[in-house]
């Protein structure tokens, strides 16, 4: 569940533990298909970036965030190349 606070002018999301807990399993699970040669600390910030973005959308099953991430790997692979 997320709920947003305004500070200021930010907006911060606030997720539950297990919500966080779902979306770290389903980060581990997608970095397992991505190749080797692309398997980078930057990578996962960014593959960690849609899984957040998808979970402000709504989407907070593991399988709706496994399927949103795996589904940018080729072209955040196409970005970074």
């Amino acid at each position: 569940m997320k709920i947003s606070r305004r500070i200021g002018r930010t907006i911060m999301a606030y997720y539950s533990p297990q919500l966080i807990h779902t979306m770290r399993a389903a980060l581990d699970a997608v970095m397992t298909q991505v190749p080797m040669s692309h398997a980078t600390p930057g990578f996962k910030a960014h593959l960690a970036e849609v899984i957040l973005q998808a979970a402000a959308q709504g989407v907070t099953s593991y399988d709706g965030l496994v399927a949103t991430a795996s589904d940018q790997i080729q072209t955040i692979i196409s970005m970074l190349t």
